[in-house]
């Protein structure tokens, strides 16, 4: 019997390598844009607690300084938010790149597993199309030996 070899298996498996690369590094990227996000969401947490916390001092009183610390503190949060934010779109962005990246590959492998699916039905067909043949034939020797008998 003959064994079913697809012609693009070196490819299919390539294929297969860059999917399973660009899954980890897609999956890479979420971790990322995740542990970033979550630092930009308790930077603006703790904005908004000093904030609060500042506001409900200014109207029991403070001292300049105080006032003058807290503002300084705020600042200096609002400028850490900003940097933040932009590392937040730039992880974003990344993640959506290498996500483009993982369905481009997905579709590239479906096509080649399709095509391989297609090439074994094929290659089924044919192995009982030549089998047939083979048990046609014997089966005509086998009434012509009969017949000389």
């Amino acid at each position: 019997m003959v064994v079913f070899h697809y012609k693009f298996d070196n490819v299919l498996t390539v294929r297969e390598q860059e999917k399973s690369e660009t899954e980890i590094a897609y999956k890479e990227s979420v971790m990322t844009f995740e542990r970033i996000a979550t630092e930009l969401y308790d930077l603006l947490k703790k904005k908004e607690d000093t904030t609060d916390f500042h506001n409900s001092m200014l109207t029991q009183g403070l001292s300049v300084d105080s006032i003058h610390h807290y503002t300084s503190y705020i600042d200096g949060l609002q400028k850490r938010i900003d940097v933040v934010q932009k590392d937040v779109i730039q992880a974003r962005s990344k993640m959506n790149w290498f996500e483009e990246k993982l369905l481009e590959r997905t579709l590239e492998v479906r096509k080649f597993e399709k095509m391989k699916e297609k090439d074994f039905d094929h290659f089924q067909q044919e192995q009982q199309r030549l089998e047939t043949i083979q048990l046609d034939e014997i089966s005509s020797l086998k009434f012509q030996n009969k017949e000389i008998r």
